[in-house]
């Protein structure tokens, strides 16, 4: 299984696609406080659906509270500073994927933490800021999990 961490999450429908994606793709959700809403905002549970009942979603008060809680094999970021494409790494069961805020990206005191090797990007086109956080983590998630054969589909 493959971990999506959110760090600080904004908007509510960008959440609630990604708790969607995450009960159609079998991968853990964890959700990093403070929130930018309350998790039973209307356009959270709209985007989300009924999908909120078969994700799996744990809620950390930080992000020590996170690494000491779920202490990740590998942790990968996404980021627009990131210099190795999310296409150039071989994904592993048990890998976790941070993402950061959508108006702010991921503070560097958190990619400080981090291995260069794994700061990721999604490839854009120059002077492009950046992509919208459920559609980066559908690309991404489905790349780790097309690389492991998709794996627990039926």
């Amino acid at each position: 299984m493959f971990h999506i961490v959110l760090f600080e999450p904004e908007i509510p429908p960008n959440t609630g696609n990604i708790i969607r994606l995450c009960s159609n793709n079998g991968f853990q959700l964890h959700l990093i406080e403070p929130l930018g809403f309350n998790l039973s905002d209307k356009q959270l549970r709209r985007a989300g659906l009924d999908y909120h009942e078969t994700a799996t979603i744990k809620i950390h008060k930080n992000f020590e509270q996170y690494l000491t809680s779920e202490m990740p094999s590998r942790l990968f970021a996404v980021s627009t500073k990131g210099q190795k494409r999310y296409c150039e790494v071989h994904f592993q069961s048990g890998d976790s994927f941070i993402f950061g805020p959508e108006t702010r990206g991921l503070p560097d005191e958190i990619l400080n933490t981090i291995n260069s090797a794994n700061i990721l990007r999604i490839p854009m086109k120059p002077n492009s800021r950046s992509l919208n956080l459920s559609n980066t983590v559908a690309i991404l998630s489905y790349e780790a999990w097309r690389q492991n054969g998709f794996e627990g589909n039926h």
